[in-house]
């Protein structure tokens, strides 16, 4: 039996023999992403037929899609293209709705600062939610060793890259020959890895805190234009946490202290 995470929850098994090898290594890291990845498909899809829905040239979703690789971002890009907002306007929000990506990659330098230079860049264009989530907790509880863990990585990572192309091809295909298929709602099933993304971080307050008022002003602000709303709706909700924590943190050290 081996480990895998189903929409965000671990399933154990009694196999916990940590992997030494690359190619074992590899296989490894795709299988734990496939819950996720079947998850992803449909994201794929609506990405595409929704680009050529749009208007767009078939060759610029399937060139977001090659360069890019951040489903998120892209689909916000596509958005504003299609509302027409200024040039400043669509990087800003982009590279905002990103930055979360940075946090993913101070937390994973603990595994990869002794690889090369090439390797880092390589797993740096790769990271993303979902193969973050997938392979953070093998490192963590050591299944995977620091000496094969990258390749692991790289199997999670090239497997999203894989379906993510295709799923963009087919959708953009079967854009043009199945009219509204951007309307069937199949962005839910994305929605629903997201929510089993962060559901297992769902343990302490300042988790708690950033969860509810991002959702929460996410909700509220929906209207704005530009997908302003999202924008504030995430720098605030990192605030409160940020807040939280020090909060949490001052509560505790203060009671440390009382007799």
């Amino acid at each position: 039996m081996r480990h895998c995470l189903l929409f965000g929850w671990e399933v154990m098994s009694v196999n916990t023999v940590p992997i030494l090898h690359k190619w074992p290594a590899m296989r490894f890291g795709a299988l734990v992403s496939l819950p996720m990845i079947i998850g992803n498909m449909p994201f794929g899809f609506i990405f595409g037929s929704l680009a050529v829905s749009q208007g767009l040239p078939l060759w610029v979703p399937m060139a977001m899609s090659f360069f890019v690789f951040a489903g998120s971002a892209q689909f916000v890009a596509i958005g504003l293209l299609a509302a027409g907002a200024p040039l400043w306007v669509i990087i800003s929000t982009t590279f905002i709705v990103n930055l979360r990506h940075l946090l993913y990659a101070a937390d994973f330098m603990k595994y990869v600062r002794h690889l090369s230079l090439k390797w880092r860049a390589l797993m740096a264009f790769g990271l993303i939610d979902e193969t973050y989530a997938a392979v953070t907790p093998y490192y963590q509880n050591g299944r995977l060793h620091l000496e094969v863990g990258h390749w692991a990585y790289l199997g999670s990572f090239l497997a999203f890259y894989t379906i993510w192309n295709v799923t963009t091809f087919l959708g953009v295909v079967a854009g043009k020959y199945i009219p509204n298929m951007s309307q069937w709602g199949l962005e839910f099933a994305m929605v629903a890895t997201f929510l089993g993304i962060i559901t297992p971080y769902l343990r302490s307050l300042p988790y708690w805190t950033v969860f509810l008022v991002s959702g929460g002003l996410a909700v509220v602000l929906y209207n704005l234009p530009n997908n302003l709303g999202m924008l504030i709706a995430a720098l605030l909700g990192v605030a409160a946490g940020l807040l939280s924590e020090q909060v949490q943190t001052r509560f505790k050290s203060s009671a440390e202290v009382q007799p």
